[in-house]
């Protein structure tokens, strides 16, 4: 079996352990002391949380954007809505938005460390200048560019 090994450092594991369970559905496979990981069927993939105390200027930091799944159809992303809404998660839903050229349907969760996910759906592919492609953010920047959708900043505060 292949799968993706993603390894994130938190700052406090017993927050991460709880939104990774309830994000994905699953309790952790190995849980030690400032360690835990999870073997997720779907996606793929092998989550690995390392309790930290090094300091973050803002979420996740370094190279890493922000963190995705990439589901079938529309109505995978509504139903991610209701599992992580029903999970007590705070969410973020896009409809019809246009990042990294393509249009999407998506929502967003944080997790404690300000880490944002999205489960997105590709609706279309959209011209090459449409979306915000700065500096290497995408879609979960505060900074959107004058051809991007009129938003309020509570609403891309989500994102």
């Amino acid at each position: 079996m292949s799968r993706v090994q993603l390894a994130l450092n938190v700052s406090d594991l017993d927050e991460a352990v709880d939104f990774y369970s309830k994000l994905f559905n699953v309790s952790p496979a190995k849980l030690m002391a400032r360690y835990a990981n999870f073997s997720i069927t779907q996606p793929p993939l092998k989550l690995v949380l390392i309790q930290s105390s090094a300091p973050r200027e803002s979420g996740i930091g370094g190279a890493l954007n922000h963190l995705g799944v990439e589901v079938e159809s529309s109505n995978e992303v509504s139903l991610a809505i209701d599992e992580l809404s029903h999970q007590g998660l705070d969410v973020c839903v896009e409809e019809s938005v246009t990042c990294c050229h393509a249009v999407q349907d998506k929502v967003w969760v944080h997790d404690p460390d300000g880490a944002p996910w999205e489960i997105y759906t590709v609706l279309a592919d959209a011209p090459e200048s449409s979306g915000p492609l700065g500096d290497g953010a995408c879609c979960s920047s505060d900074e959107k560019t004058e051809h991007d959708r009129s938003e309020t900043k509570a609403q891309r505060a989500c994102c």
